[in-house]
């Protein structure tokens, strides 16, 4: 009988992600009400995790898997668990999955004076680390000062071809970045006598973070085909670092927002969606922000310090233009005529910046879009007062 093949839809893995991290930072008493909500405003208001392809993007690199997401020894469809691709057995099986029960975790409760993992590194461990984590999801909304937690944390570890990294059915200790080597993922199926091979992992991407964040087991087996190198966090600092910070960044960024006037018509949870597409950025003194005639990758919300807006117009010496402060953005009006940037923006002093990208712009600050449009015209007028010449709204930042 002709064996049938599933393919995964792209982006699969980052939409369950998300969820799974928003389940667990705000503990739902009930989870299929939450699921339903979340899912629901998702369809609404965004189709980033629309369309087909052929492969599996896994934390920016494709992962060969021939099959789709899969349940822990489930095969129903109307029971999905959240795995990642390193868990995926095939849908096609017969037997039930078994409850699983997620291991309680607080943010709040979380003690921020514990010792904290540490493991010293050359220079050139700390660059090769510092290298391979620059692509992963997990990882990308961190601060810096997160990220050097999370470089002092990872320790590295060798291996061989044939070597088993993580087994099917074991506790799941540590969460693995590739930085170098080929792995295929084989999962058990019960009544089979041979482990089916279900995907590859090729010199990236990251495995074992589901099985940490819930009390469950492996659920597939990792084995490498080549010598390679990897980077480990054992699960007490994965937990720490990733959703204690995807808490506290939740809650310092709805705190700002609440400060923006135009986002007062937003509803709560269309602020939280916000906050959680919100990256930070930092700037030094006069370090350029927005450079005038870039195309517009996103717009950013000050968080602390102040952006200096400059102008150049030609024939002229550059013009202030304005200063920003705390709860102040830029960089929308471009997003808005998608026309080049047409001015620049400095840091004033130290300066902490939210940046949201032009994807989540548009999915996220629609119903916002008239009071961006109205500030299009205010600042029309007051470029016109300080060139003294017209300024065609469609040149504007």
């Amino acid at each position: 009988m002709t064996s049938r093949h599933y393919e995964v839809p792209p982006q699969l893995e980052d939409l369950l992600l998300e969820f799974t991290v928003n389940v667990l930072v705000n503990q739902p008493e009930n989870l299929a009400t939450y699921a339903a909500d979340y899912f629901t405003r998702l369809s609404q208001t965004s189709n980033k995790y629309g369309g087909v392809d052929k492969r599996s993007s896994v934390d920016g690199h494709t992962n060969n898997v021939d099959v789709g997401r899969e349940d822990v020894g489930a095969c129903s469809d109307q029971d999905d668990s959240m795995m990642s691709d390193d868990e995926a057995p095939p849908r096609n099986c017969t037997y039930r999955r078994k409850s699983v029960f997620a291991e309680a975790y607080n943010p709040e409760e979380d003690d921020e004076e514990a010792e904290k993992a540490v493991f010293p590194k050359s220079d050139e461990q700390r660059s090769r680390l510092s290298d391979a984590v620059q692509a992963i999801l997990l990882f990308r909304a961190l601060d810096p000062l997160q990220m050097q937690e999370v470089l002092d944390a990872m320790f590295e570890r060798k291996v061989s071809p044939g070597e088993n990294v993580i087994v099917q059915g074991d506790d799941g200790d540590n969460f693995y970045v590739i930085e170098s080597g080929e792995y295929s993922i084989y999962v058990q199926m019960e009544g089979s006598a041979e482990p089916r091979k279900v995907g590859t992992y090729d010199n990236k991407g990251s495995f074992g973070e589901l099985a940490l964040m819930y009390n469950m087991p492996r659920a597939a087996t990792i084995t490498a085909d080549s010598e390679g190198s990897l980077w480990a966090m054992d699960r007490t600092t994965f937990r720490r670092i990733v959703l204690k910070s995807a808490f506290k960044k939740r809650q310092m960024y709805e705190k700002l927002l609440e400060s923006v006037p135009m986002l007062k018509d937003l509803e709560s949870y269309e602020r939280m969606n916000l906050a959680d597409a919100l990256v930070p950025r930092a700037f030094e003194d006069d370090e350029l922000i927005i450079e005038q005639g870039d195309e517009a990758d996103g717009m950013y919300f000050v968080e602390q310090g102040s952006v200096r807006i400059m102008r150049t117009e030609p024939g002229q010496e550059d013009k202030q233009v304005n200063v920003l402060e705390v709860g102040g953005y830029l960089g929308e009006l471009a997003l808005i005529t998608k026309n080049p940037r047409a001015a620049s923006a400095y840091a004033q002093g130290s300066v902490r910046l939210a940046f949201l990208d032009r994807e989540a712009f548009e999915r996220l600050l629609g119903p916002c879009m008239d009071v961006m449009k109205r500030k299009m015209e205010n600042y029309e007028e007051e470029l016109q007062k300080i060139f003294g010449s017209s300024v065609n709204i469609s040149d504007v930042r």
